[in-house]
């Protein structure tokens, strides 16, 4: 097949096609007598493979790392994987359209209208929405709101089991002072003592499944704080600080 049968059958541009040559992800087949390149089955199966990945994801380097590995495959294996992989996509797709029509169907829409049902009532409990409330709450509730929204079915649904118990009425209790406390260090210094003890009593209230999913966030080093980074301007250098040392303590533990 041409360039643009090729291009056509993986649902890509011609100009995709030569930017994977330039960059050395797929192999340019030599020309024949009339000066065209003929394309084969592994060249399509090579070319999705590598479109894939690019949608996971993955850099550069890593995607030459799973083509290597495909190498020593057979093309059947090779395309059973392919074929997982779209699948996969095509559930998530789905479960989003299924959400996204009953968004639709909805008479008005509210701010909350694109999280879950399920992770809608978590926060009701947890951090509610409420005038003059603590700030740092809807910090708390942004930020789990925007995790329930970007996640797979999956993942959401094991999110909003990890963070249910401290829904209930004793940890609801706890959560509330713990937030108040953070409220209170808006605008102290990193050497605050206050820091440490609320760090303690922050590690003493989280559900063990949500501390073991803290430590993986942390990275193989144990230093990867993307997660408290990604709050930007929203929390102090001392609330920060707080969960800076939250992590290290979970990790410890």
């Amino acid at each position: 097949m041409r360039i643009g049968e090729l291009a056509a059958l993986v649902g890509v541009s011609t100009r995709t096609v030569r930017h994977y040559h330039h960059l050395g992800l797929l192999p340019e087949p030599p020309r024949l007598g009339n000066g065209y390149r003929e394309y084969r089955l592994r060249d399509a199966v090579l070319l999705a493979r590598v479109r894939r990945l690019a949608e996971l994801g993955l850099s550069l380097d890593e995607i030459r790392d799973v083509l290597a590995d495909d190498q020593g495959r057979e093309l059947r294996e090779v395309l059973l994987e392919l074929d997982h992989d779209l699948a996969g996509q095509q559930q998530a797709i789905a479960a989003r359209r299924a959400r996204l029509a009953a968004l639709l169907a909805e008479d008005e829409l509210e701010p909350d209208s694109a999280i879950s049902p399920e992770m809608a009532a978590v926060l009701r409990d947890l951090a509610p929405a409420t005038p003059g409330g603590s700030a740092f709450a809807e910090v708390d509730r942004e930020l789990l709101a925007l995790m329930d929204t970007v996640a797979d079915p999956a993942d959401r649904a094991r999110l909003v089991a990890m963070v249910r118990p401290l829904t209930e009425p004793d940890a609801m209790a706890r959560g509330q002072a713990i937030y108040a406390r953070l409220d209170e260090l808006a605008d102290a210094d990193l050497g605050d003592p206050r820091i440490e003890a609320l760090a303690v009593d922050v590690v003493a209230h989280l559900p063990a499944e949500m501390a073991a999913e803290m430590v993986a966030a942390m990275g193989e080093g144990g230093r990867d704080f993307a997660w408290l980074e990604a709050l930007g301007d929203a929390v102090s250098p001392a609330q920060a600080e707080v969960f800076r040392r939250v992590a290290a303590l979970v990790k410890d533990r």
